[in-house]
């Protein structure tokens, strides 16, 4: 059985949508940071970085990151594509979305993680606002005229949706991102999606 280590609100809330959209048995491992669950000798063996998710196989190992997280669940429960361009597309995908949208947002919310001056925390967190404002523009501009990212719906779509929780957290009016408010409320009548958001406790 897979087992889930997630933290309400983090970007392991797309594994944990997918995860739910499974349908397959599953052990969700509710990690507390700010109570510093992610720094215990455990977990640091399971993700040295003390990050999340991690993900522990049938097999007893463990895989981290959500660039291997994602499409490897994808492809067991039949959402990620099929056709071999497709596959590296959506890797082109989830790659812009954990090295680019997310390190944009971390550098809003965890400036402390780029330089040790305090007195520069507020330029990083500037430039952080504006990188963040200019992906999630790219996402909307990704979503036009489409439903979903690959065509039908799959762990893009969930990942996706992460970034859009987290505009609306930091007061982003996202409401002005016609295309991709057009994503949440396909995402929020799903029902694995309205499951994670209670767990979590998150509205939107």
């Amino acid at each position: 059985m897979l087992s889930l280590f997630y933290a309400p609100g983090a970007c392991s809330m797309a594994a944990h949508i997918v995860m739910e959209e499974s349908g397959e048995a599953y052990q969700p491992q509710r990690m507390d940071l700010a109570k510093g669950d992610q720094k215990t000798a455990a977990y640091l063996k399971i993700h040295p970085l003390g990050r999340v998710p991690a993900l522990a196989l049938d097999d007893g190992s463990y895989l981290t990151e959500n660039t291997a997280i994602l499409p490897y669940l994808g492809q067991r429960f039949g959402l990620w594509p099929t056709d071999p361009l497709a596959q590296v597309r959506a890797l082109s995908v989830i790659g812009f979305f954990a090295t680019n949208v997310h390190p944009a947002f971390a550098h809003i919310r965890r400036p402390e993680r780029y330089t040790e001056e305090a007195s520069a925390h507020a330029g990083i967190q500037a430039v952080g606002q504006r990188m963040f404002l200019s992906h999630l523009q790219q996402i909307d501009a990704m979503y036009a005229n489409r439903e979903w990212l690959s065509g039908q719906y799959s762990v893009l779509d969930s990942y996706a949706w992460v970034f859009y929780v987290w505009g609306q957290r930091i007061g982003i009016p996202m409401s002005d991102l016609k295309n991709f408010t057009a994503l949440k409320d396909r995402m929020l009548q799903r029902a694995a999606v309205q499951r994670v958001m209670a767990d979590e406790g998150l509205s939107l």
